[in-house]
């Protein structure tokens, strides 16, 4: 089976390579888009991370293929309705980096919370001053989840372990994890009015975007901080910046969004501007995001450890494997 490897670092491509020569394996840096998806007319099996676009232009140009696998928990990067009615098989990564996500959830609240940031480029400049360095504690605050799944019940054990009362809001409740780890469930708004950090674990689709815009922000309290290491079309960027202006939000740790594959270089922003490919209002956001000295902005790197990556290439491998087999696994779409 010919089969394709996307957004692939050279380290990673032994891993893949190790199905041949069942499979005929083929690794790129590249991301797989409307662009260039004709020159691998012939896949039949493709992995790709979440940088790539598997939509209708792009799967057009793929006549052959029969099975996708992701590199992600997430697969709102691939057009789900297409593949079902082409016949293929689409297959995540459920389960690799729980702890991973919830500990970068926390180096970004503690970067907040102590000013890390401004504190460390200071006395590389030879200022040891701490004056301004001022932070507050994690202890006895409101910590709120919205989604309690594996990587939000991860977040509120580590919560837990810093003092925290926690509270969480899921439209599928788990009570008995409730009771295990000590925390409440409430309905959403009152997770946005009394926490004094929320942290957002939910999928990206069609119900959750936008889920933090102008009427949730205006719910919080005063100086809350928002932690998302989720998916960027979460929040309304528009109405974030606002509440950052404003003293709604004291801050926030962003792990995600809402144009990152496009932002990553100027030259793109300016093409896709161009183009009219993506909301300008969006992309322009996100780049005074990520100026503001009070919000934390990694490059969706919260999975980006070596544990998880290997889990990752190993799920990957599997699934590829167990689909040629004819006995699929991690599914999350089949004809």
């Amino acid at each position: 089976m010919q089969t394709l490897i996307f957004e692939a670092e050279e380290w990673e491509c032994p891993a893949f390579e190790a199905m041949q020569p069942e499979h005929e394996v083929r690794c790129t840096p590249q991301t797989l888009d409307a662009r260039n998806a004709s020159e691998y007319a012939g896949a039949e099996a493709v992995s790709t991370f979440i940088y790539s676009s598997l939509g209708r232009a792009v799967l057009e140009q793929l006549p052959r293929l029969k099975v996708i696998s992701t590199r992600s928990t997430g697969f709102d990067h691939i057009d789900l309705e297409y593949c079902r009615e082409h016949g293929i098989t689409v297959c995540n990564v459920p389960d690799y980096g729980q702890n991973t996500v919830a500990e970068h959830v926390f180096g970004l609240l503690l970067t907040i919370s102590h000013k890390l940031y401004e504190a460390i480029d200071r006395t590389r400049r030879g200022n040891f001053s701490p004056t301004g360095l001022q932070g507050f504690d994690l202890a006895h605050k409101t910590f709120g989840v919205i989604g309690t799944g594996d990587i939000g019940l991860c977040v509120i054990r580590i919560a837990r372990g810093f003092d925290m009362r926690v509270i969480a809001c899921d439209i599928k409740p788990n009570p008995e994890a409730a009771e295990e780890l000590g925390f409440e469930y409430v309905d959403m708004d009152e997770v946005l009015r009394e926490s004094d950090v929320i942290s957002l674990h939910v999928p990206g689709n069609k119900h959750t975007h936008h889920l933090l815009s102008n009427d949730e922000f205006d719910k919080m309290k005063d100086g809350a901080v928002v932690i998302n290491t989720a998916r960027g079309s979460i929040i309304d960027i528009q109405a974030m910046i606002r509440a950052l202006a404003e003293g709604k939000l004291a801050g926030a740790g962003l792990d995600v969004l809402s144009e990152e594959p496009v932002i990553r270089e100027e030259a793109e922003l300016l093409r896709s501007v161009y183009q009219r490919k993506h909301n300008l209002e969006s992309l322009l956001a996100d780049h005074v995001v990520l100026r503001l000295r009070n919000v934390i902005v990694t490059p969706h790197s919260a999975f980006n450890t070596k544990e998880a990556v290997g889990r990752i290439i190993k799920v990957t491998v599997n699934n590829i494997e167990a689909y040629a087999r004819g006995n699929p696994q991690n599914v999350v779409s089949e004809p």
